[in-house]
């Protein structure tokens, strides 16, 4: 068991609690402690606070006592439903998404849903999601309420980039926990400078891209020998192609910025696509 906690961000929403339900099933997997992280933004004017919760201006304790009051007992009842973890529930002031990202440097991961209420519900929409997934000092993981728990593989895009070396370990820890299979999926796509590949061509980057990924696997087989692992190696467009392999997956897992796009970005453009359109939970991978 490590004492790094498994941190979600909570605000009493149906998607909070599908994203609550995931962090908890990976606690039974990994023994891991859970915090609820609630933040709260004081509001200027009026507007919504919580579930349950009136509305109102700063400084209102009595809605913050409330919210106070919500997060206790999300995480008294999670821990009452699973009797072997911790779970603990704090309430955090300040902007949402700073707030998480800067308690993500204590955290093994951060789990977040899609959407909740209000302005911490515009957490997990556009570029607000983007830039906790960009920012983040652990992986995060988003949960859409409309997915359910499926019982395939883990996916993990794998360009041979740093982050996707990163995020092909990642993926391999979450399958052998899971008793699972993994499946590493491979992307290439000629420049749009010039014409497609031959076919003779297309096989030889083919079978270059599947030699250079088994020996990016070759460690993990030897750390996990039963772990199935099929390597797919196809072309076309990478969000594309791993959007459309979550159909039947429990947990697609990609880095945070690959080999294309600008170095200096922090997310790259699949894993913001991925957020956005995948169909199961979304796994964004980075080194703490």
């Amino acid at each position: 068991m490590s004492d790094e906690e498994i941190l979600v961000g909570y605000d009493g929403s149906a998607d909070a609690a599908v994203a609550l339900d995931w962090a908890l099933a990976e606690a039974g997997r990994s023994g891991r402690p859970v915090r609820l992280a609630y933040v709260f933004e004081w509001l200027t004017v009026a507007g919504w606070v919580g579930p349950g919760v009136a509305p109102g201006v700063w400084p209102d304790d009595t809605a913050r006592r409330e919210v106070e009051g919500l997060v206790q007992k999300a995480a008294s009842d999670a821990a009452a439903a699973h009797p072997g973890l911790t779970v603990h529930g704090e309430v955090f002031d300040g902007p949402p998404a700073l707030v998480l990202q800067e308690r993500s440097a204590e955290a093994s991961v951060l789990v977040l849903g899609s959407r909740g209420h209000g302005g911490f519900g515009g957490l997990l929409v556009g570029s607000t999601a983007v830039s906790v997934a960009a920012h983040a000092h652990c992986p995060v993981v988003v949960v859409r309420e409309a997915q359910p728990v499926a019982a395939g593989p883990v996916v993990v895009g794998f360009d041979g980039s740093e982050s996707a070396q990163v995020a092909l370990g990642f993926a391999v820890e979450r399958a052998a926990q899971r008793r699972t299979s993994l499946r590493v999926v491979r992307v290439t796509q000629p420049p749009s400078d010039r014409r497609g590949p031959s076919e003779q061509e297309a096989a030889a980057g083919a079978a270059e891209d599947r030699a250079a990924t088994e020996q990016a696997l070759a460690r993990w087989r030897e750390t996990f020998p039963e772990l199935p692992v099929e390597i797919e190696v196809v072309p076309g467009n990478a969000a594309g192609v791993l959007v459309e392999a979550s159909r039947d997956a429990q947990l697609v897992v990609v880095g945070s910025r690959g080999r294309g796009g600008l170095r200096g970005m922090l997310l790259g453009s699949v894993s913001q696509q991925l957020i956005q359109h995948a169909h199961c939970p979304v796994a964004v991978a980075r080194e703490r």
